[in-house]
């Protein structure tokens, strides 16, 4: 074991100093975050999001977190960054916020939560802190945009070990071509490969943070493929068909996606013309990834290529993704999103065509963006005589 998944007391710390200081750019008094990606993000506890609420209360002197009693042991387990703020059950005669309100005591000033926040919990914050002013403040998500090289050097690993899953799938499904044995289904290319997954941090870091879809994906072949998120099926793949591998990974909490489209056995014409279409369209969008551009061009790049090649009916989504904590976060990549790229933010690049009765052609690289241009985490190979599984 070498690779610590776990990020230090020092990092939370210092976290919560950046955090401190824009609340109090904002006059935010109490900072309150109940998403279970937000909690990761704050205090590297990692729960299982149910009706009890988990959340993490920042104040200019302290940080709390406030848990339910059967998450007690569990957050002290992990380490969490926060004192522990303990409720007894939801709904709860005690109410969770009450209990939370005690401790911060009477707040006169604002208490913000995060923009998305149940409407349900709104009103019970503002019982919590009756002579305080409640409202919304998306500091935390701002913040979440640029990673910082501790999370950084988790991303590395999770494109790193998504690579190694996507290697393990090609490697069970040719070997089932040469022996000539019977394919394995796609949900059960997709079990071996998470198990991959699972083996390789098991055997090789310590301190693992276990999430939520920490490894997994999407196995689809043939013409089922082009359904953009066709979920595993007891399809056997069989020779002919084009076949998705869309994987990913959670390392320390932190994700990282690579996918690639194969061919089993050799390409046809009209799978070889619109393969190599989506591979350029995919160049284009990383190469769009640039510090100073807008998501709105690095879409409006890919997709255009497609539409100038004839092929637009087939492009069914944009360019693609923020990933951070979670494997879908700001910024999109898309035409309705001017967010202006900058050096530390860490992007998929995935445009794609599914073309009916024939399939899907999709990769998929976890991109982060420098002062030097793109650079692409994932880096299994893409050319079209390296994916064809013979």
């Amino acid at each position: 074991m070498s690779f610590s998944q776990r990020l230090s007391a020092g990092y939370y710390a210092s976290l919560h100093r950046d955090i401190r200081a824009r609340m109090a750019q904002t006059g935010v008094d109490v900072l309150l975050l109940d998403s279970n990606d937000d909690v990761i993000y704050t205090t590297g506890f990692s729960h299982y999001t149910t009706e009890r609420p988990v959340v993490f209360a920042l104040t200019q002197e302290n940080a709390y977190l406030l848990v339910p009693e059967l998450e007690r042991h569990y957050a002290s387990e992990q380490r969490a960054a926060a004192e522990l703020v303990v409720y007894f059950e939801f709904p709860g005669r005690d109410r969770p916020f009450a209990v939370l309100g005690r401790a911060l005591g009477d707040i006169k000033g604002v208490v913000a939560h995060s923009p998305g926040i149940s409407l349900a919990r709104v009103p019970q914050i503002g019982a919590a802190f009756p002579n305080a002013q409640v409202r919304s403040s998306g500091i935390v998500g701002e913040m979440r945009l640029v990673k910082r090289p501790e999370e950084l050097a988790l991303q590395r690993e999770a494109a790193r070990i998504s690579d190694s899953m996507v290697s393990a799938g090609v490697a069970l499904i040719g070997e089932a071509l040469r022996t000539d044995s019977q394919m394995p289904t796609e949900i059960e290319i997709e079990s071996y490969i998470i198990r991959h997954a699972l083996d390789t941090m098991y055997r090789e870091h310590e301190d693992i943070m276990l999430v939520q879809g920490i490894a997994g994906g999407l196995v689809y072949a043939g013409q089922r493929s082009a359904f953009p998120h066709g979920m595993p099926s007891g399809h056997r793949p069989q020779r002919g068909e084009s076949i998705i591998l869309s994987l990913g990974c959670r390392v320390g909490g932190r994700a990282a996606e690579s996918e690639r489209t194969f061919i089993l056995g050799e390409p046809s014409a009209e799978q070889e013309r619109f393969y190599n279409t989506a591979r350029e369209a995919q160049a284009i969008g990383t190469a769009g990834l640039v510090a100073g551009a807008t998501c709105a061009s690095a879409d409006d790049r890919a997709l255009g290529f497609i539409r100038d090649a004839g092929v637009g009916q087939y492009c069914l989504h944009r360019v693609g993704h923020g990933m951070g904590v979670m494997f879908h976060e700001p910024p999109w990549v898309e035409g309705g999103d001017d967010t202006v790229l900058v050096p530390g933010m860490v992007c998929s690049s995935e445009p794609a065509l599914y073309v009916p009765g024939l399939g899907g052609f999709r990769l998929s690289d976890t991109v982060l963006v420098t002062d030097a241009g793109p650079e692409s985490l994932t880096e299994f190979p893409r050319q079209l005589d390296e994916i064809i599984i013979a």
